[in-house]
């Protein structure tokens, strides 16, 4: 069911909780559960670099059956910038991972990631494997992402890794020009539809919602996330071998942000995780949100524990 940008916006569908990370950063979690009304597993999210909890329309639905717990990432939608700017690498965001777990209480639970977010899970499950039952990766791989992309243009990954960091260097030095217009576009339905026509974006399943979830991604200057994405490229592909959960690897055939067949390699390299391929674009969880959530769900029973109904 769609859930319209308004209602996604009032508290009952989503709360949000400051807490502080072991550096001292204090860290805007949320949870689609302010009630602690779902009957159903707990799902920590590491989210997309710099995204939102609107991001995901099937988790806002409160019939949704699974309980997610997340967090924005530092200097993001609330959460604060660190002290030391150069706390903002994937160790930061593990770091932070465990202590909104600690926070609302979870020993150990099923990681979902999306995005740079599925470097942060498996480096968390790499270091922590005690607190993690399984990993559904969602258009990400374990590590050294900038190498990944651009893969529908067939690029060496040497290549590819050169030209995105390069990228974020100039947005991370041009940006206090660029950020005074980024952050004050208007983002509505026509928007929307203009991205989702570019082959960066497909079509969205709820428009309304997405141009919610774009108004607040771009919130954050330009220059702030070319330095948090810049801080995650130093992040070396994880070693799955000692990786013993299940995990399931959801990736997209037109995705320019983290290559399909690398997420297929990182499959085909663990004891126990499927591959799944969807006709889409990086943005997965909007324009196929009942898909990924279905094959979340089915995941979840693969773990071993069941949604509400």
């Amino acid at each position: 069911m769609p859930i319209s940008a308004h209602a996604a916006a009032e508290t009952e569908l989503v709360s949000f909780h400051d807490i502080m990370s072991d550096d001292g950063t204090h860290v805007r979690a949320w949870t689609n559960d302010p009630e602690g009304l779902i009957d159903g597993p707990t799902v920590v999210l590491c989210n997309g670099l710099g995204t939102n909890a609107y991001m995901w329309p099937a988790l806002l639905d409160p019939g949704c059956g699974v309980r997610v717990v997340s967090w924005n990432h530092r200097g993001v939608s609330g959460s604060e910038r660190p002290a030391d700017r150069s706390h903002v690498e994937i160790e930061h965001f593990v770091e932070d991972g465990l202590s909104v777990m600690d926070h609302f209480g979870i020993d150990r639970a099923v990681l979902m990631g999306w995005s740079m977010g599925v470097n942060t899970m498996f480096e968390l499950a790499v270091r922590h494997p005690e607190r993690v039952a399984g990993l559904f990766a969602v258009a990400g791989v374990p590590g050294d992402t900038f190498r990944t992309m651009l893969a529908p243009l067939r690029l060496p990954h040497q290549v590819a890794r050169l030209i995105t960091i390069n990228a974020c260097r100039v947005a991370k030095l041009t940006g206090w020009a660029v950020s005074p217009i980024t952050t004050r576009l208007p983002i509505g339905p026509k928007a929307v539809a203009l991205l989702s026509h570019s082959g960066f974006m497909l079509p969205v399943a709820d428009p309304e919602l997405t141009a919610f979830a774009i108004e607040e991604f771009i919130s954050t200057p330009v220059e702030w996330y070319a330095h948090i994405a810049l801080g995650t490229s130093k992040h070396a592909r994880v070693s799955l071998s000692g990786i013993e959960v299940p995990a399931r690897f959801v990736a997209a055939k037109w995705d320019v942000l983290a290559g399909a067949r690398d997420m297929f390699s990182a499959a085909a390299r663990m004891q126990e995780a499927d591959y799944v391929e969807l006709r889409a674009s990086h943005f997965l969880p909007l324009e196929q949100p009942e898909v990924v959530h279905e094959l979340l769900l089915e995941f979840l029973e693969k773990v071993g524990v069941r949604a509400a109904a």
